[in-house]
């Protein structure tokens, strides 16, 4: 996307956002510019919550710094592994060394930018799980603010192949109780399934939420396959399609006439 298409779409979608993410799949500091971008016109639009989701192999201290500067609220960064042989051997062309860095920078800007959130994404499956046990060992220096432990899922096509957590569920309590100890210890936020949920994660009836709220915009689409941002803005579409009259609708449906979505996990809070 050029310029011109991030204007038109903050200028039809960004005035009604919550928030703004940055990422979501696939590696968005391969084109740095566009973040900077996306930042400065969300946050122009007033846009209450900015973030930013990255592997961090890219980004330079001075990246962080005006990315902050211009208005981002958090970086997620994505991880798959506490120790160097675990981590590069999930990340393609990693650099375990690289990552440490960029974990000093973001903490380091935290120092100057004590508003500025540093969220971890840990993916666990069946060979790192067992390294979680090591995380605050590791990383205990960096001034984390969340910590999300997700359950790998199958998403598209890919090499690795065990998408069952089933041989670690004897151990699976012990070791996430751990962990929440220690982030609570740390004021860190945790955010983990418990051990009956990572099974069930086939139906969720969160997702007319999702449908209602969730708005997605890559160079290829843009929320709705009908809403062209070149023209509409999300005021004329909800006008168009009587959006609200279906909102208002979905209050009352019974679980039974709702359309399950597939993938999605519910997760606590600690």
């Amino acid at each position: 996307m050029n310029d011109s298409d991030i204007q038109k779409i903050a200028d039809a979608l960004f005035h009604r956002a919550l928030k703004v993410q940055i990422g979501c799949g696939a590696e968005p500091t391969v084109y740095k510019p566009a973040i900077s971008e996306l930042i400065l016109r969300a946050k122009k639009q007033n846009v209450p919550y900015i973030s930013l989701t990255t592997n961090g192999l890219l980004l330079t201290e001075e990246d962080i710094r005006n990315y902050i500067s211009a208005g981002l609220n958090e970086i997620t960064l994505s991880i798959h592994g506490i120790k160097k042989e675990m981590y590069e051997y999930f990340m393609t062309n990693g650099n375990y060394e690289t990552f440490c860095q960029v974990l000093k920078y973001l903490s380091d800007a935290k120092k100057d930018f004590p508003q500025f959130q540093i969220r971890i994404n840990y993916t666990m499956n069946e060979d790192n799980f067992l390294e979680l046990k090591d995380f605050f060992d590791v990383f205990g220096d960096i001034c984390i603010d969340v910590l999300q432990l997700r359950p790998i899922q199958k998403i598209g096509n890919s090499e690795y192949d065990k998408f069952s957590l089933e041989n670690q569920k004897k151990l699976y309590d012990e070791v996430i109780q751990t962990i929440k100890e220690k982030c609570r210890e740390k004021h860190i936020t945790c955010i983990a399934p418990e051990k009956s949920d990572i099974s069930d994660a086939s139906e969720n009836t969160n997702s007319v939420i999702v449908e209602s709220t969730y708005c997605y915009i890559s160079p290829a689409a843009c929320w709705k396959d009908d809403f062209d941002y070149h023209t509409d803005t999300y005021k004329s579409y909800a006008n168009k399609t009587k959006l609200a009259r279906k909102l208002f609708n979905n209050v009352f449906f019974w679980k039974k006439n709702l359309t399950l979505s597939e993938g999605k996990l519910n997760y606590n809070i600690r």
